[in-house]
């Protein structure tokens, strides 16, 4: 076939313009347009604040949402310069707020250090923005500018004047709903969470949200710092001793870290640089991990408590029930992308390893009751881990005799190709045999399971390994567990919760998200797993059917119907296995007609918390949330 010809000239090079890159490009500075995206523009401003606060110029920042989904923040830091730029020849706010990569954080002198590093902060929020406004409360005066999508609508101009004291920032926009097109909309237990995060790592700054839709306000303010949040994330476990704080800056690098042990079998380690959740870790994560494992197999040897023949502790024996935190403050931290998910600095990780290393060797030597402890724990835990390893040895090994891997009551689909399968698991034995007559053979894979699977948050690895459901589940998946667990052999690109609308179903369900949050977290990382939603009411008028899904629908659909003069009849699917496999399919496994629900961990601490209160061994807390929440159930059955 003859080549089209195609220009490629000096006038093909296309120049963009000001700020017309992020608005053509956003996912290069916002990571989007998705809701993740929406929610990172009130972060990338936030941040700003928070600079502020790591200079020791700021102590209040609150956040208010308003009704038409505009967003102001207000700071009370030394409010954005507004005087005239040497080069741009205009206010240096309207120079922040129309050129990337500008701001004070690049020279040294503003700002020791800071989390909006890129410089392209508030320009990209302004260039994303169908509107925007910017105040600033400086030299006893009030600067104002706005800038309709990140273009000035007039130069920066002398509003008002204030006391000299009066300083700070207003910064207020309103998304541009051209660019983020979904019907999505901002959480306010999304930015509650970060928030909180945020007020943990930057001691003393008070951070407030207001949600004016919703009339919904809450504060966060620390004192304790990150020792505040271990505190927080362990309240409903019981704890091996008090939260031991390590505080030390070296070469111009603040390091904190916070550790406590914890009765419980998984490890909730969280890092962040210069305030930001680094969810992807990075260096300061793995400077922490290996100063524990070194110190602990130290004390151990020292204190003759490991002898001369055992092996040494593993990573994974030694974190067994830790809850900790790592934040380090720098300078020039490099991050992995622009949305700042892991810590690149090499130094970083032999700072904190060497931090880390003293402070914990001295506090074990200090507490050597508590040092017995958390070593005996660490022996458990090897223990329970070798023989996990045997178990799922055995697993692998038993399954792999067993029809190429697969457990016997699977239902396998006929591709082989795991972007196209889907692996339904459901319960029972009758909504299995539904879901097996109903599904496409084609694509979709049933694997029901018998009973409830075991509680993988009140049990070791080596125990949960020997519960026969768990074992059907992981020969199903193909991607092993633990310390073997390979994304890359997962046999089935969706993976689909479909559990009865009542108690029981809820609570299957649950375990079954316990046990994939615990031990395969990078299926629900990646996307691979979801949640069936099936009809509640089936409700027939006349020679219409309609499948109702939740019961808001089912009273507008009844009130319709009568408004009409209709008479209708209804029927309420308490269990799968009550719809014939014609209907299952219609309603809740064919894709054209069906939805799912994608399971995501927007933030990982919170979902760690949640899931030690719901399914740990400690019961008030859990009672406290059923009262507090029992009104908001819908679908329980009296």
């Amino acid at each position: 076939m003859a080549k089209q010809a195609v220009s490629y000239n000096a006038n093909d090079i296309q120049v963009l313009e000001g700020l017309e890159a992020v608005r053509r490009r956003p996912g290069m500075y916002v990571g989007g347009t998705d809701i993740k995206a929406l929610h990172h523009l009130i972060y990338e401003v936030v941040d700003n604040s928070i600079d502020e606060a790591l200079a020791g110029e700021c102590d209040n920042i609150s956040v208010v949402i308003d009704k038409d989904e505009s967003v102001t923040i207000t700071d009370n830091g030394r409010g954005i310069p507004v005087d005239i730029h040497p080069e741009k020849k205009v206010s240096a706010l309207e120079v922040v707020m129309t050129t990337l990569h500008a701001g004070g954080k690049f020279g040294g002198g503003s700002y020791k250090v800071s989390g909006g590093l890129h410089g392209v902060g508030s320009s990209a929020v302004n260039a994303l923005s169908e509107w925007c406004e910017v105040k600033v409360y400086r030299n006893g005066k009030i600067y104002h500018q706005r800038y309709e999508k990140g273009i000035p609508q007039a130069p920066v101009k002398v509003i008002g004047s204030v006391p000299k004291t009066q300083t700070g920032t207003v910064t207020s926009f309103r998304y541009d709903p051209t660019i983020f097109k979904g019907d999505e909309t901002y959480k306010f237990e999304t930015l509650a969470q970060r928030f909180r995060e945020m007020a943990f790592v930057t001691r003393a700054v008070t951070l407030k949200l207001v949600d004016e839709r919703e009339d919904k306000e809450i504060s966060f303010h620390f004192e304790g710092g990150i020792s505040s949040f271990v505190k927080y994330l362990n309240r409903n476990r019981d704890t091996l001793h008090d939260v031991v704080y390590i505080e030390k800056e070296i070469e111009d690098i603040g390091i904190e870290v916070a550790l406590q042990y914890t009765d419980a079998y998984s490890e909730s380690v969280y890092a962040f640089a210069n305030t930001i959740n680094t969810i992807d870790g990075g260096t300061h994560l793995t400077g922490l991990r290996m100063a524990l494992t070194r110190s602990i197999n130290d004390y151990a040897r020292k204190n003759s408590i490991l002898k001369d023949s055992d092996p040494n502790f593993s990573g994974d024996d030694t974190r067994e029930g830790l809850t900790g935190i790592v934040s380090i403050k720098h300078p020039d931290p490099q991050f992995e992308s622009q949305t700042k998910v892991k810590l690149m600095n090499a130094e970083v990780q032999t700072y904190v390893q060497q931090v880390v290393s003293e402070g914990f060797f001295s506090f074990m030597e200090q507490n050597s009751s508590t040092a017995r402890k958390i070593i005996q724990k660490c022996l458990t835990s090897a223990r329970a881990r070798a023989a996990a390893r045997k178990a799922r040895d055995l697993v692998i090994r038993k399954s792999a005799l067993e029809s190429m891997t697969l457990p016997g009551k699977l239902a396998d689909c006929s591709e082989r190709d795991p972007q196209k399968t889907e692996l339904y698991i459901v319960e029972g034995d009758s909504a299995g045999g539904s879901a097996k007559q109903g599904r496409d053979r084609h694509f979709q894979a049933i694997l029901p399971l018998r009973g409830k699977i075991l509680n993988t948050e009140r049990a070791r690895l080596d125990k949960i390994l020997n519960n026969r459901e768990v074992k059907s589940l992981i020969s199903a998946l193909g991607t092993g567990i633990g310390e073997g667990f390979d994304l890359s052999g997962l046999r089935y690109g969706r993976i689909v919760i479909m559990t009865d609308a009542d108690v029981d179903g809820s609570h299957i369900r649950t375990l079954l998200l316990t046990f994939f949050f615990r031990y395969m977290q990078p299926l629900i990382d990646e996307g691979h797993l979801y949640i069936a939603q099936p009809p509640l009411y089936l409700i027939t008028h006349g020679r219409e059917k309609d499948y109702v899904y939740t019961e808001e629908e089912r009273e507008k659909l009844i009130k319709e119907i009568t408004k009409n003069g209709g008479r209708f009849s209804l029927q309420r699917y308490k269990g799968l296995g009550e719809m014939n496999p014609d209907q299952l399919w219609e309603t809740t496994m064919n894709p054209e007609n069906r939805t799912l629900l994608v399971v995501n961990i927007e933030d990982a601490a919170e979902a760690d918390r949640t899931f030690d209160m719901l399914m740990g061994s400690k019961v008030p807390p859990r009672r406290r949330f059923i009262q507090t929440h029992a009104k908001e159930v819908r679908n329980l059955d009296v």
